[in-house]
């Protein structure tokens, strides 16, 4: 009944229909959280080495589990992030003037996988890389500068942020 009421007076008034990007328009995408998750992964992976496989104590039992949990969570949150961006920002346009962002995207997909299914430390790494070229293209198109500085955190890898 309701939607019969808005077509009457959309009929009537000639209404501007409202456009959105994604499910909510807030406008607001940042690739930093797949980067600060990304980071993660790799910081889980020197956990679990860290901690050693020999240790069978219970307590080391906890923390390895724990650690696995956090790194397959993170390595599916970088993916979830760049899918969202991927989903509602991009447009054609950014591709045409990107055109490596495509395979970029897969490629972060693929390596997102991959870090869940193994503790192999260079395949972290890859995807940190690969997340901090995405972000730069990211801030390219909205033409923002980027610079590169260490996170203030272990495993203080490089990450892109957005030179304001």
């Amino acid at each position: 009944m309701i939607y019969k009421a808005v077509e009457a007076l959309d009929k009537v008034f000639g209404l501007e229909r409202a456009k959105a990007h994604c499910d909510v328009p807030c406008g607001i995408y940042d690739p930093i959280t797949a980067q600060i998750a990304a980071l993660t992964v790799v910081r889980m992976i020197d956990l679990m080495n860290d901690l050693g496989a020999g240790q069978q104590d219970l307590a080391s039992q906890n923390s390895q589990s724990r650690y696995v949990a956090v790194k397959e969570e993170h390595a599916e949150n970088v993916k979830h992030e760049i899918r969202v961006i991927w989903g509602d920002y991009i447009k054609a346009n950014h591709v045409e003037e990107h055109p490596e962002w495509p395979r970029l995207t897969h490629d972060i997909m693929q390596l997102g996988s991959k870090c869940r299914q193994t503790v192999d430390r260079e395949t972290a790494v890859a995807l940190v890389d690969a997340v901090n070229q995405f972000a730069e293209i990211f801030w390219k198109t909205k033409g923002v500068a980027t610079k590169r500085a260490k996170a203030p955190y272990a495993p203080a890898l490089e990450l892109v942020y957005p030179d304001l």
